[in-house]
């Protein structure tokens, strides 16, 4: 399965909570303008593309396309249908495919969502956050709950699928403004909910007046009862959790987010975007060094950088998935890799992941030179994929499949650096079933119970310690 992704960083205005790779200008040099930024972004597919065939990645047509930001509906909806296009062109599109916009509500009308759908979207991802007007104050929101429903009401009159996002967590949100907030989604009637915890950076707005004293910061038990509070009500509303933050009616689950947890290759494309690859041809060249050069920051924060649905926000401190990331990363002097990079004898073959480069001017620079615009790649090693399985899979409600798991321990420990893994047995679990953490199928997939969700971070070190990674 392939996914492509599509970073949009510009916004109308920063949001007090907000630490994504966003932007307000409207020109930030070197071609990367809003009016000239589907004309870059459609550059960089070629450029991707190229890369991709020198470094033996034959993808599959696109399962899934995914336009976020950022704020991918400030662009005119024609640019993002132009960028649709081109997908189509460079790596075709799956009959059925899933194709999906995050829209702020104040962005979108009628027209605006027809010339979408026209042009081949069927999901939209609604930015609502909460319904309570003072907690959209707090978090510098500025759009209404009518907003909203006017929003999901276009794109029902058009056929498009729409899902809205959640905050919890907000400061001075109690309990009872949080379930006007849930119970408003709910009564919007769409099938696809997604509520995340508000996660703190020090350096945003809020983040500041946190620590100046003027906002409370927010508590861990009160985000605790508005997980319960949330999932209780979107299951009474025939909504069933899929992901830890995530709520759908059968069938209407977002594949595309679906495909980041179950560890699909997707291309990220767009300043800060993250890509995915499990099997990259690397080859005898200069370049190669530079190419699989560790991350800025750590393993566990580039596997938590692969995570979500692409969201205005983070849940439990986890890094946004498509490359929003809060760590500003640029280019160093004549970074990226040229297009040709790797041309020469095959040496190995490896996953990889890589992020674009983060300031839209130095993306640029990097697209108008021809280089693939990468801040950084790292290789997969088959212990960090074991890591990954692990992670992903604990966080879903299909569950972590323990023969895969153990399939994937023996390969890492056939790796040229072996670590001492251990096999998984349903002893082991035994007493994480105790304690009300997990569930275990006869099929032998490990499902998180509620508690398990609430105490992720736990569970997954758990895993950890059986395995010995």
């Amino acid at each position: 399965m392939f996914e492509v992704y599509i970073h949009v960083p510009f916004c109308m205005r920063r949001c007090g909570y907000c630490d994504f790779n966003t932007y307000t200008a409207v020109d930030m040099g070197e071609g990367a303008s809003r009016g000239n930024y589907a004309n870059m972004v459609i550059r960089e597919m070629s450029i991707v593309r190229d890369w991709q065939i020198a470094h033996g990645i034959d993808e599959p047509e696109a399962a899934t396309v995914f336009f976020g930001g950022g704020t991918p509906t400030i662009l005119k909806a024609s640019d993002l249908v132009a960028m649709l296009n081109a997908v189509r062109d460079t790596w075709g599109i799956a009959e059925n495919a899933e194709i999906t916009t995050e829209a702020n509500p104040d962005t979108v009308n009628a027209d605006y969502v027809k010339e979408l759908a026209d042009g081949g979207f069927n999901r939209i991802s609604f930015g609502m956050q909460s319904a309570v007007p003072h907690v959209l104050a707090t978090l510098d929101r500025t759009h209404t709950p009518e907003n909203v429903a006017a929003g999901i009401a276009v794109a029902n009159a058009v056929g498009v699928r729409s899902s809205v996002d959640l905050i919890y967590g907000a400061p001075g949100e109690s309990l009872d403004d949080w379930r006007t907030s849930v119970r408003t989604a709910i009564d919007l009637g769409v099938n696809h909910i997604s509520a995340y915890a508000l996660t703190i950076a020090p350096n945003t707005k809020m983040g500041r007046r946190i620590a100046a004293g003027t906002l409370s910061r927010p508590d861990d038990d009160d985000e605790a009862n508005k997980y319960e509070i949330a999932d209780t009500m979107f299951t009474e509303a025939g909504l069933e959790w899929y992901e830890v933050s995530n709520w759908a009616r059968p069938g209407y689950e977002s594949q595309h987010n679906l495909g980041y947890w179950r560890n699909v290759d997707w291309a990220g494309l767009g300043p800060g975007a993250h890509s995915h690859y499990n099997a990259v041809t690397e080859a005898d060249h200069p370049q190669l060094a530079s190419l699989t050069a560790p991350a800025g920051g750590s393993k566990s924060e580039a596997i938590a950088s692969a995570s979500a649905d692409g969201q205005a926000n983070a849940e439990l401190g986890m890094i946004n998935a498509h490359g929003n990331n809060s760590q500003e990363i640029h280019a160093p002097a004549g970074g990226g890799c040229p297009a040709d990079a790797g041309l020469g004898v095959v040496s190995v073959s490896h996953g990889l992941r890589s992020w674009d480069i983060a300031h839209p001017r130095l993306w640029g620079t990097a697209i108008n030179e021809n280089r693939v615009p990468w801040a950084d790649s790292e290789t997969i090693t088959p212990e960090e994929k074991l890591e990954e399985l692990i992670m992903l899979g604990l966080r879903l409600h299909e569950g972590l499949d323990l023969d895969r798991i153990n399939r994937a321990i023996n390969d890492a420990g056939m790796s040229s650096t072996p670590q001492t893994l251990r096999n998984v047995s349903l002893d082991q679990l035994a007493p994480m079933v105790s304690e009300g953490l997990i569930t275990v199928s006869d099929s032998h997939r490990v499902v998180p119970t509620r508690r398990g969700r609430l105490l992720n971070d736990s569970v997954i070190e758990q895993f950890f310690d059986f395995v010995g990674v």
